[in-house]
């Protein structure tokens, strides 16, 4: 017979082992995120399964656009990874989060498109029960690590900075849909809270949820994306003069480094503001390598990592 003390070791242990979804725009375009996350997890305790043979979740503006069936399918692929080990898989993309989650979602609510699903599956040899899901990394480190193990955990502090967060539409919206949730997706406070365990401060600004212009407007109207990001990039310097921008989405985190050089040599911009994706703000607190975790970027972040090792060291 089975103790209540090992049925709850055995729960906590399945909870700190998750798949690793990468995704497609860590893979090939910000590789560092990865790294991040490879140094931060272990050391935070959770166990980090690789899901050999996963592949794009697929993305919006691809089959999510054009085959229902396609795209769960896919997705179920990806998710039966996890499911096959009996864990939930874990991502850092906003875009990867939302579109594994509805995927499932559709599944659950549509028995048609589950069978149909797993029709198609059958012809590798799997099958999709709806049970993995896809976490948040941001949701992970807030609610399996917790912020007591995050403060405790880092050799580095942020006091003194003031940075604005940047969750991303996929992390808030359709919230019905998601494994976890903010309790009001209008003002969210979760990103802003870690950022604040490592010693920042992380106000309120008053385009804290608008979109960052990416995706497929960018593809098909960067004119329209860049405007965006530069209102949202304005309302972030002029409320608040960050010292950084945080995003918890790796897309985010990309159009607002890319975009203040264009905007800069368009003469729209005078300023500048670094950016990095949560994981990669706590690797760097905790220690690890900034060129490993950190190394790649358009908008220069040298400043601000120096600022961070000289001056919050415990």
């Amino acid at each position: 017979m089975v103790s209540e003390t090992e049925t709850v070791n055995e729960n906590e242990e399945r909870k700190l082992k998750f798949g690793l979804f990468l995704g497609c725009n860590i893979t090939f375009n910000r590789p560092d995120v990865e790294q991040a996350m490879r140094k931060i997890f272990p050391a935070l305790g959770v166990e980090l399964d690789d899901l050999a043979g996963q592949s794009c979740c697929p993305t919006w503006g691809t089959m999510p656009s054009i085959d229902d069936v396609g795209w769960c399918a896919v997705a179920a692929r990806n998710l039966c990874l996890g499911e096959e080990k009996g864990i939930d898989l874990m991502t850092a993309c906003n875009t990867c989060y939302a579109s594994l989650n509805e995927a499932r979602h559709k599944m659950l609510k549509n028995p048609e498109i589950m069978n149909s699903v797993n029709e198609i599956l059958a012809k590798i040899g799997r099958k999709y029960e709806g049970k993995a899901k896809c976490r948040h990394v941001t949701w992970v480190l807030y609610k399996d690590i917790g912020l007591e193990k995050l403060r405790e955990s880092i050799k580095y502090t942020l006091d003194g900075l003031t940075i604005a967060v940047q969750p991303g539409c996929h992390f808030l919206w359709p919230s019905e849909v998601y494994p976890d949730r903010e309790k009001d997706p209008f003002n969210p406070v979760v990103l802003r809270e870690l950022c604040e365990a490592l010693g920042a401060e992380a106000p309120y600004y008053t385009k804290l949820i608008d979109c960052c212009g990416i995706g497929a407007l960018r593809s098909t109207d960067p004119g329209k994306s860049f405007a965006l990001a530069k209102d949202k990039l304005e309302c972030i310097k002029e409320e608040l003069d960050a010292d950084l921008i945080v995003a918890g989405c790796c897309s985010c985190m990309i159009q607002f480094d890319d975009v203040q050089d264009k905007l800069r040599k368009e003469g729209k911009i005078n300023f500048s503001i670094p950016v990095l994706h949560y994981v990669q703000l706590l690797a760097i607190c905790m220690g690890f390598d900034p060129q490993q975790v950190a190394g790649i970027c358009v908008t220069p972040r040298d400043e601000i990592i120096k600022r961070i090792l000289e001056g919050g060291k415990r």
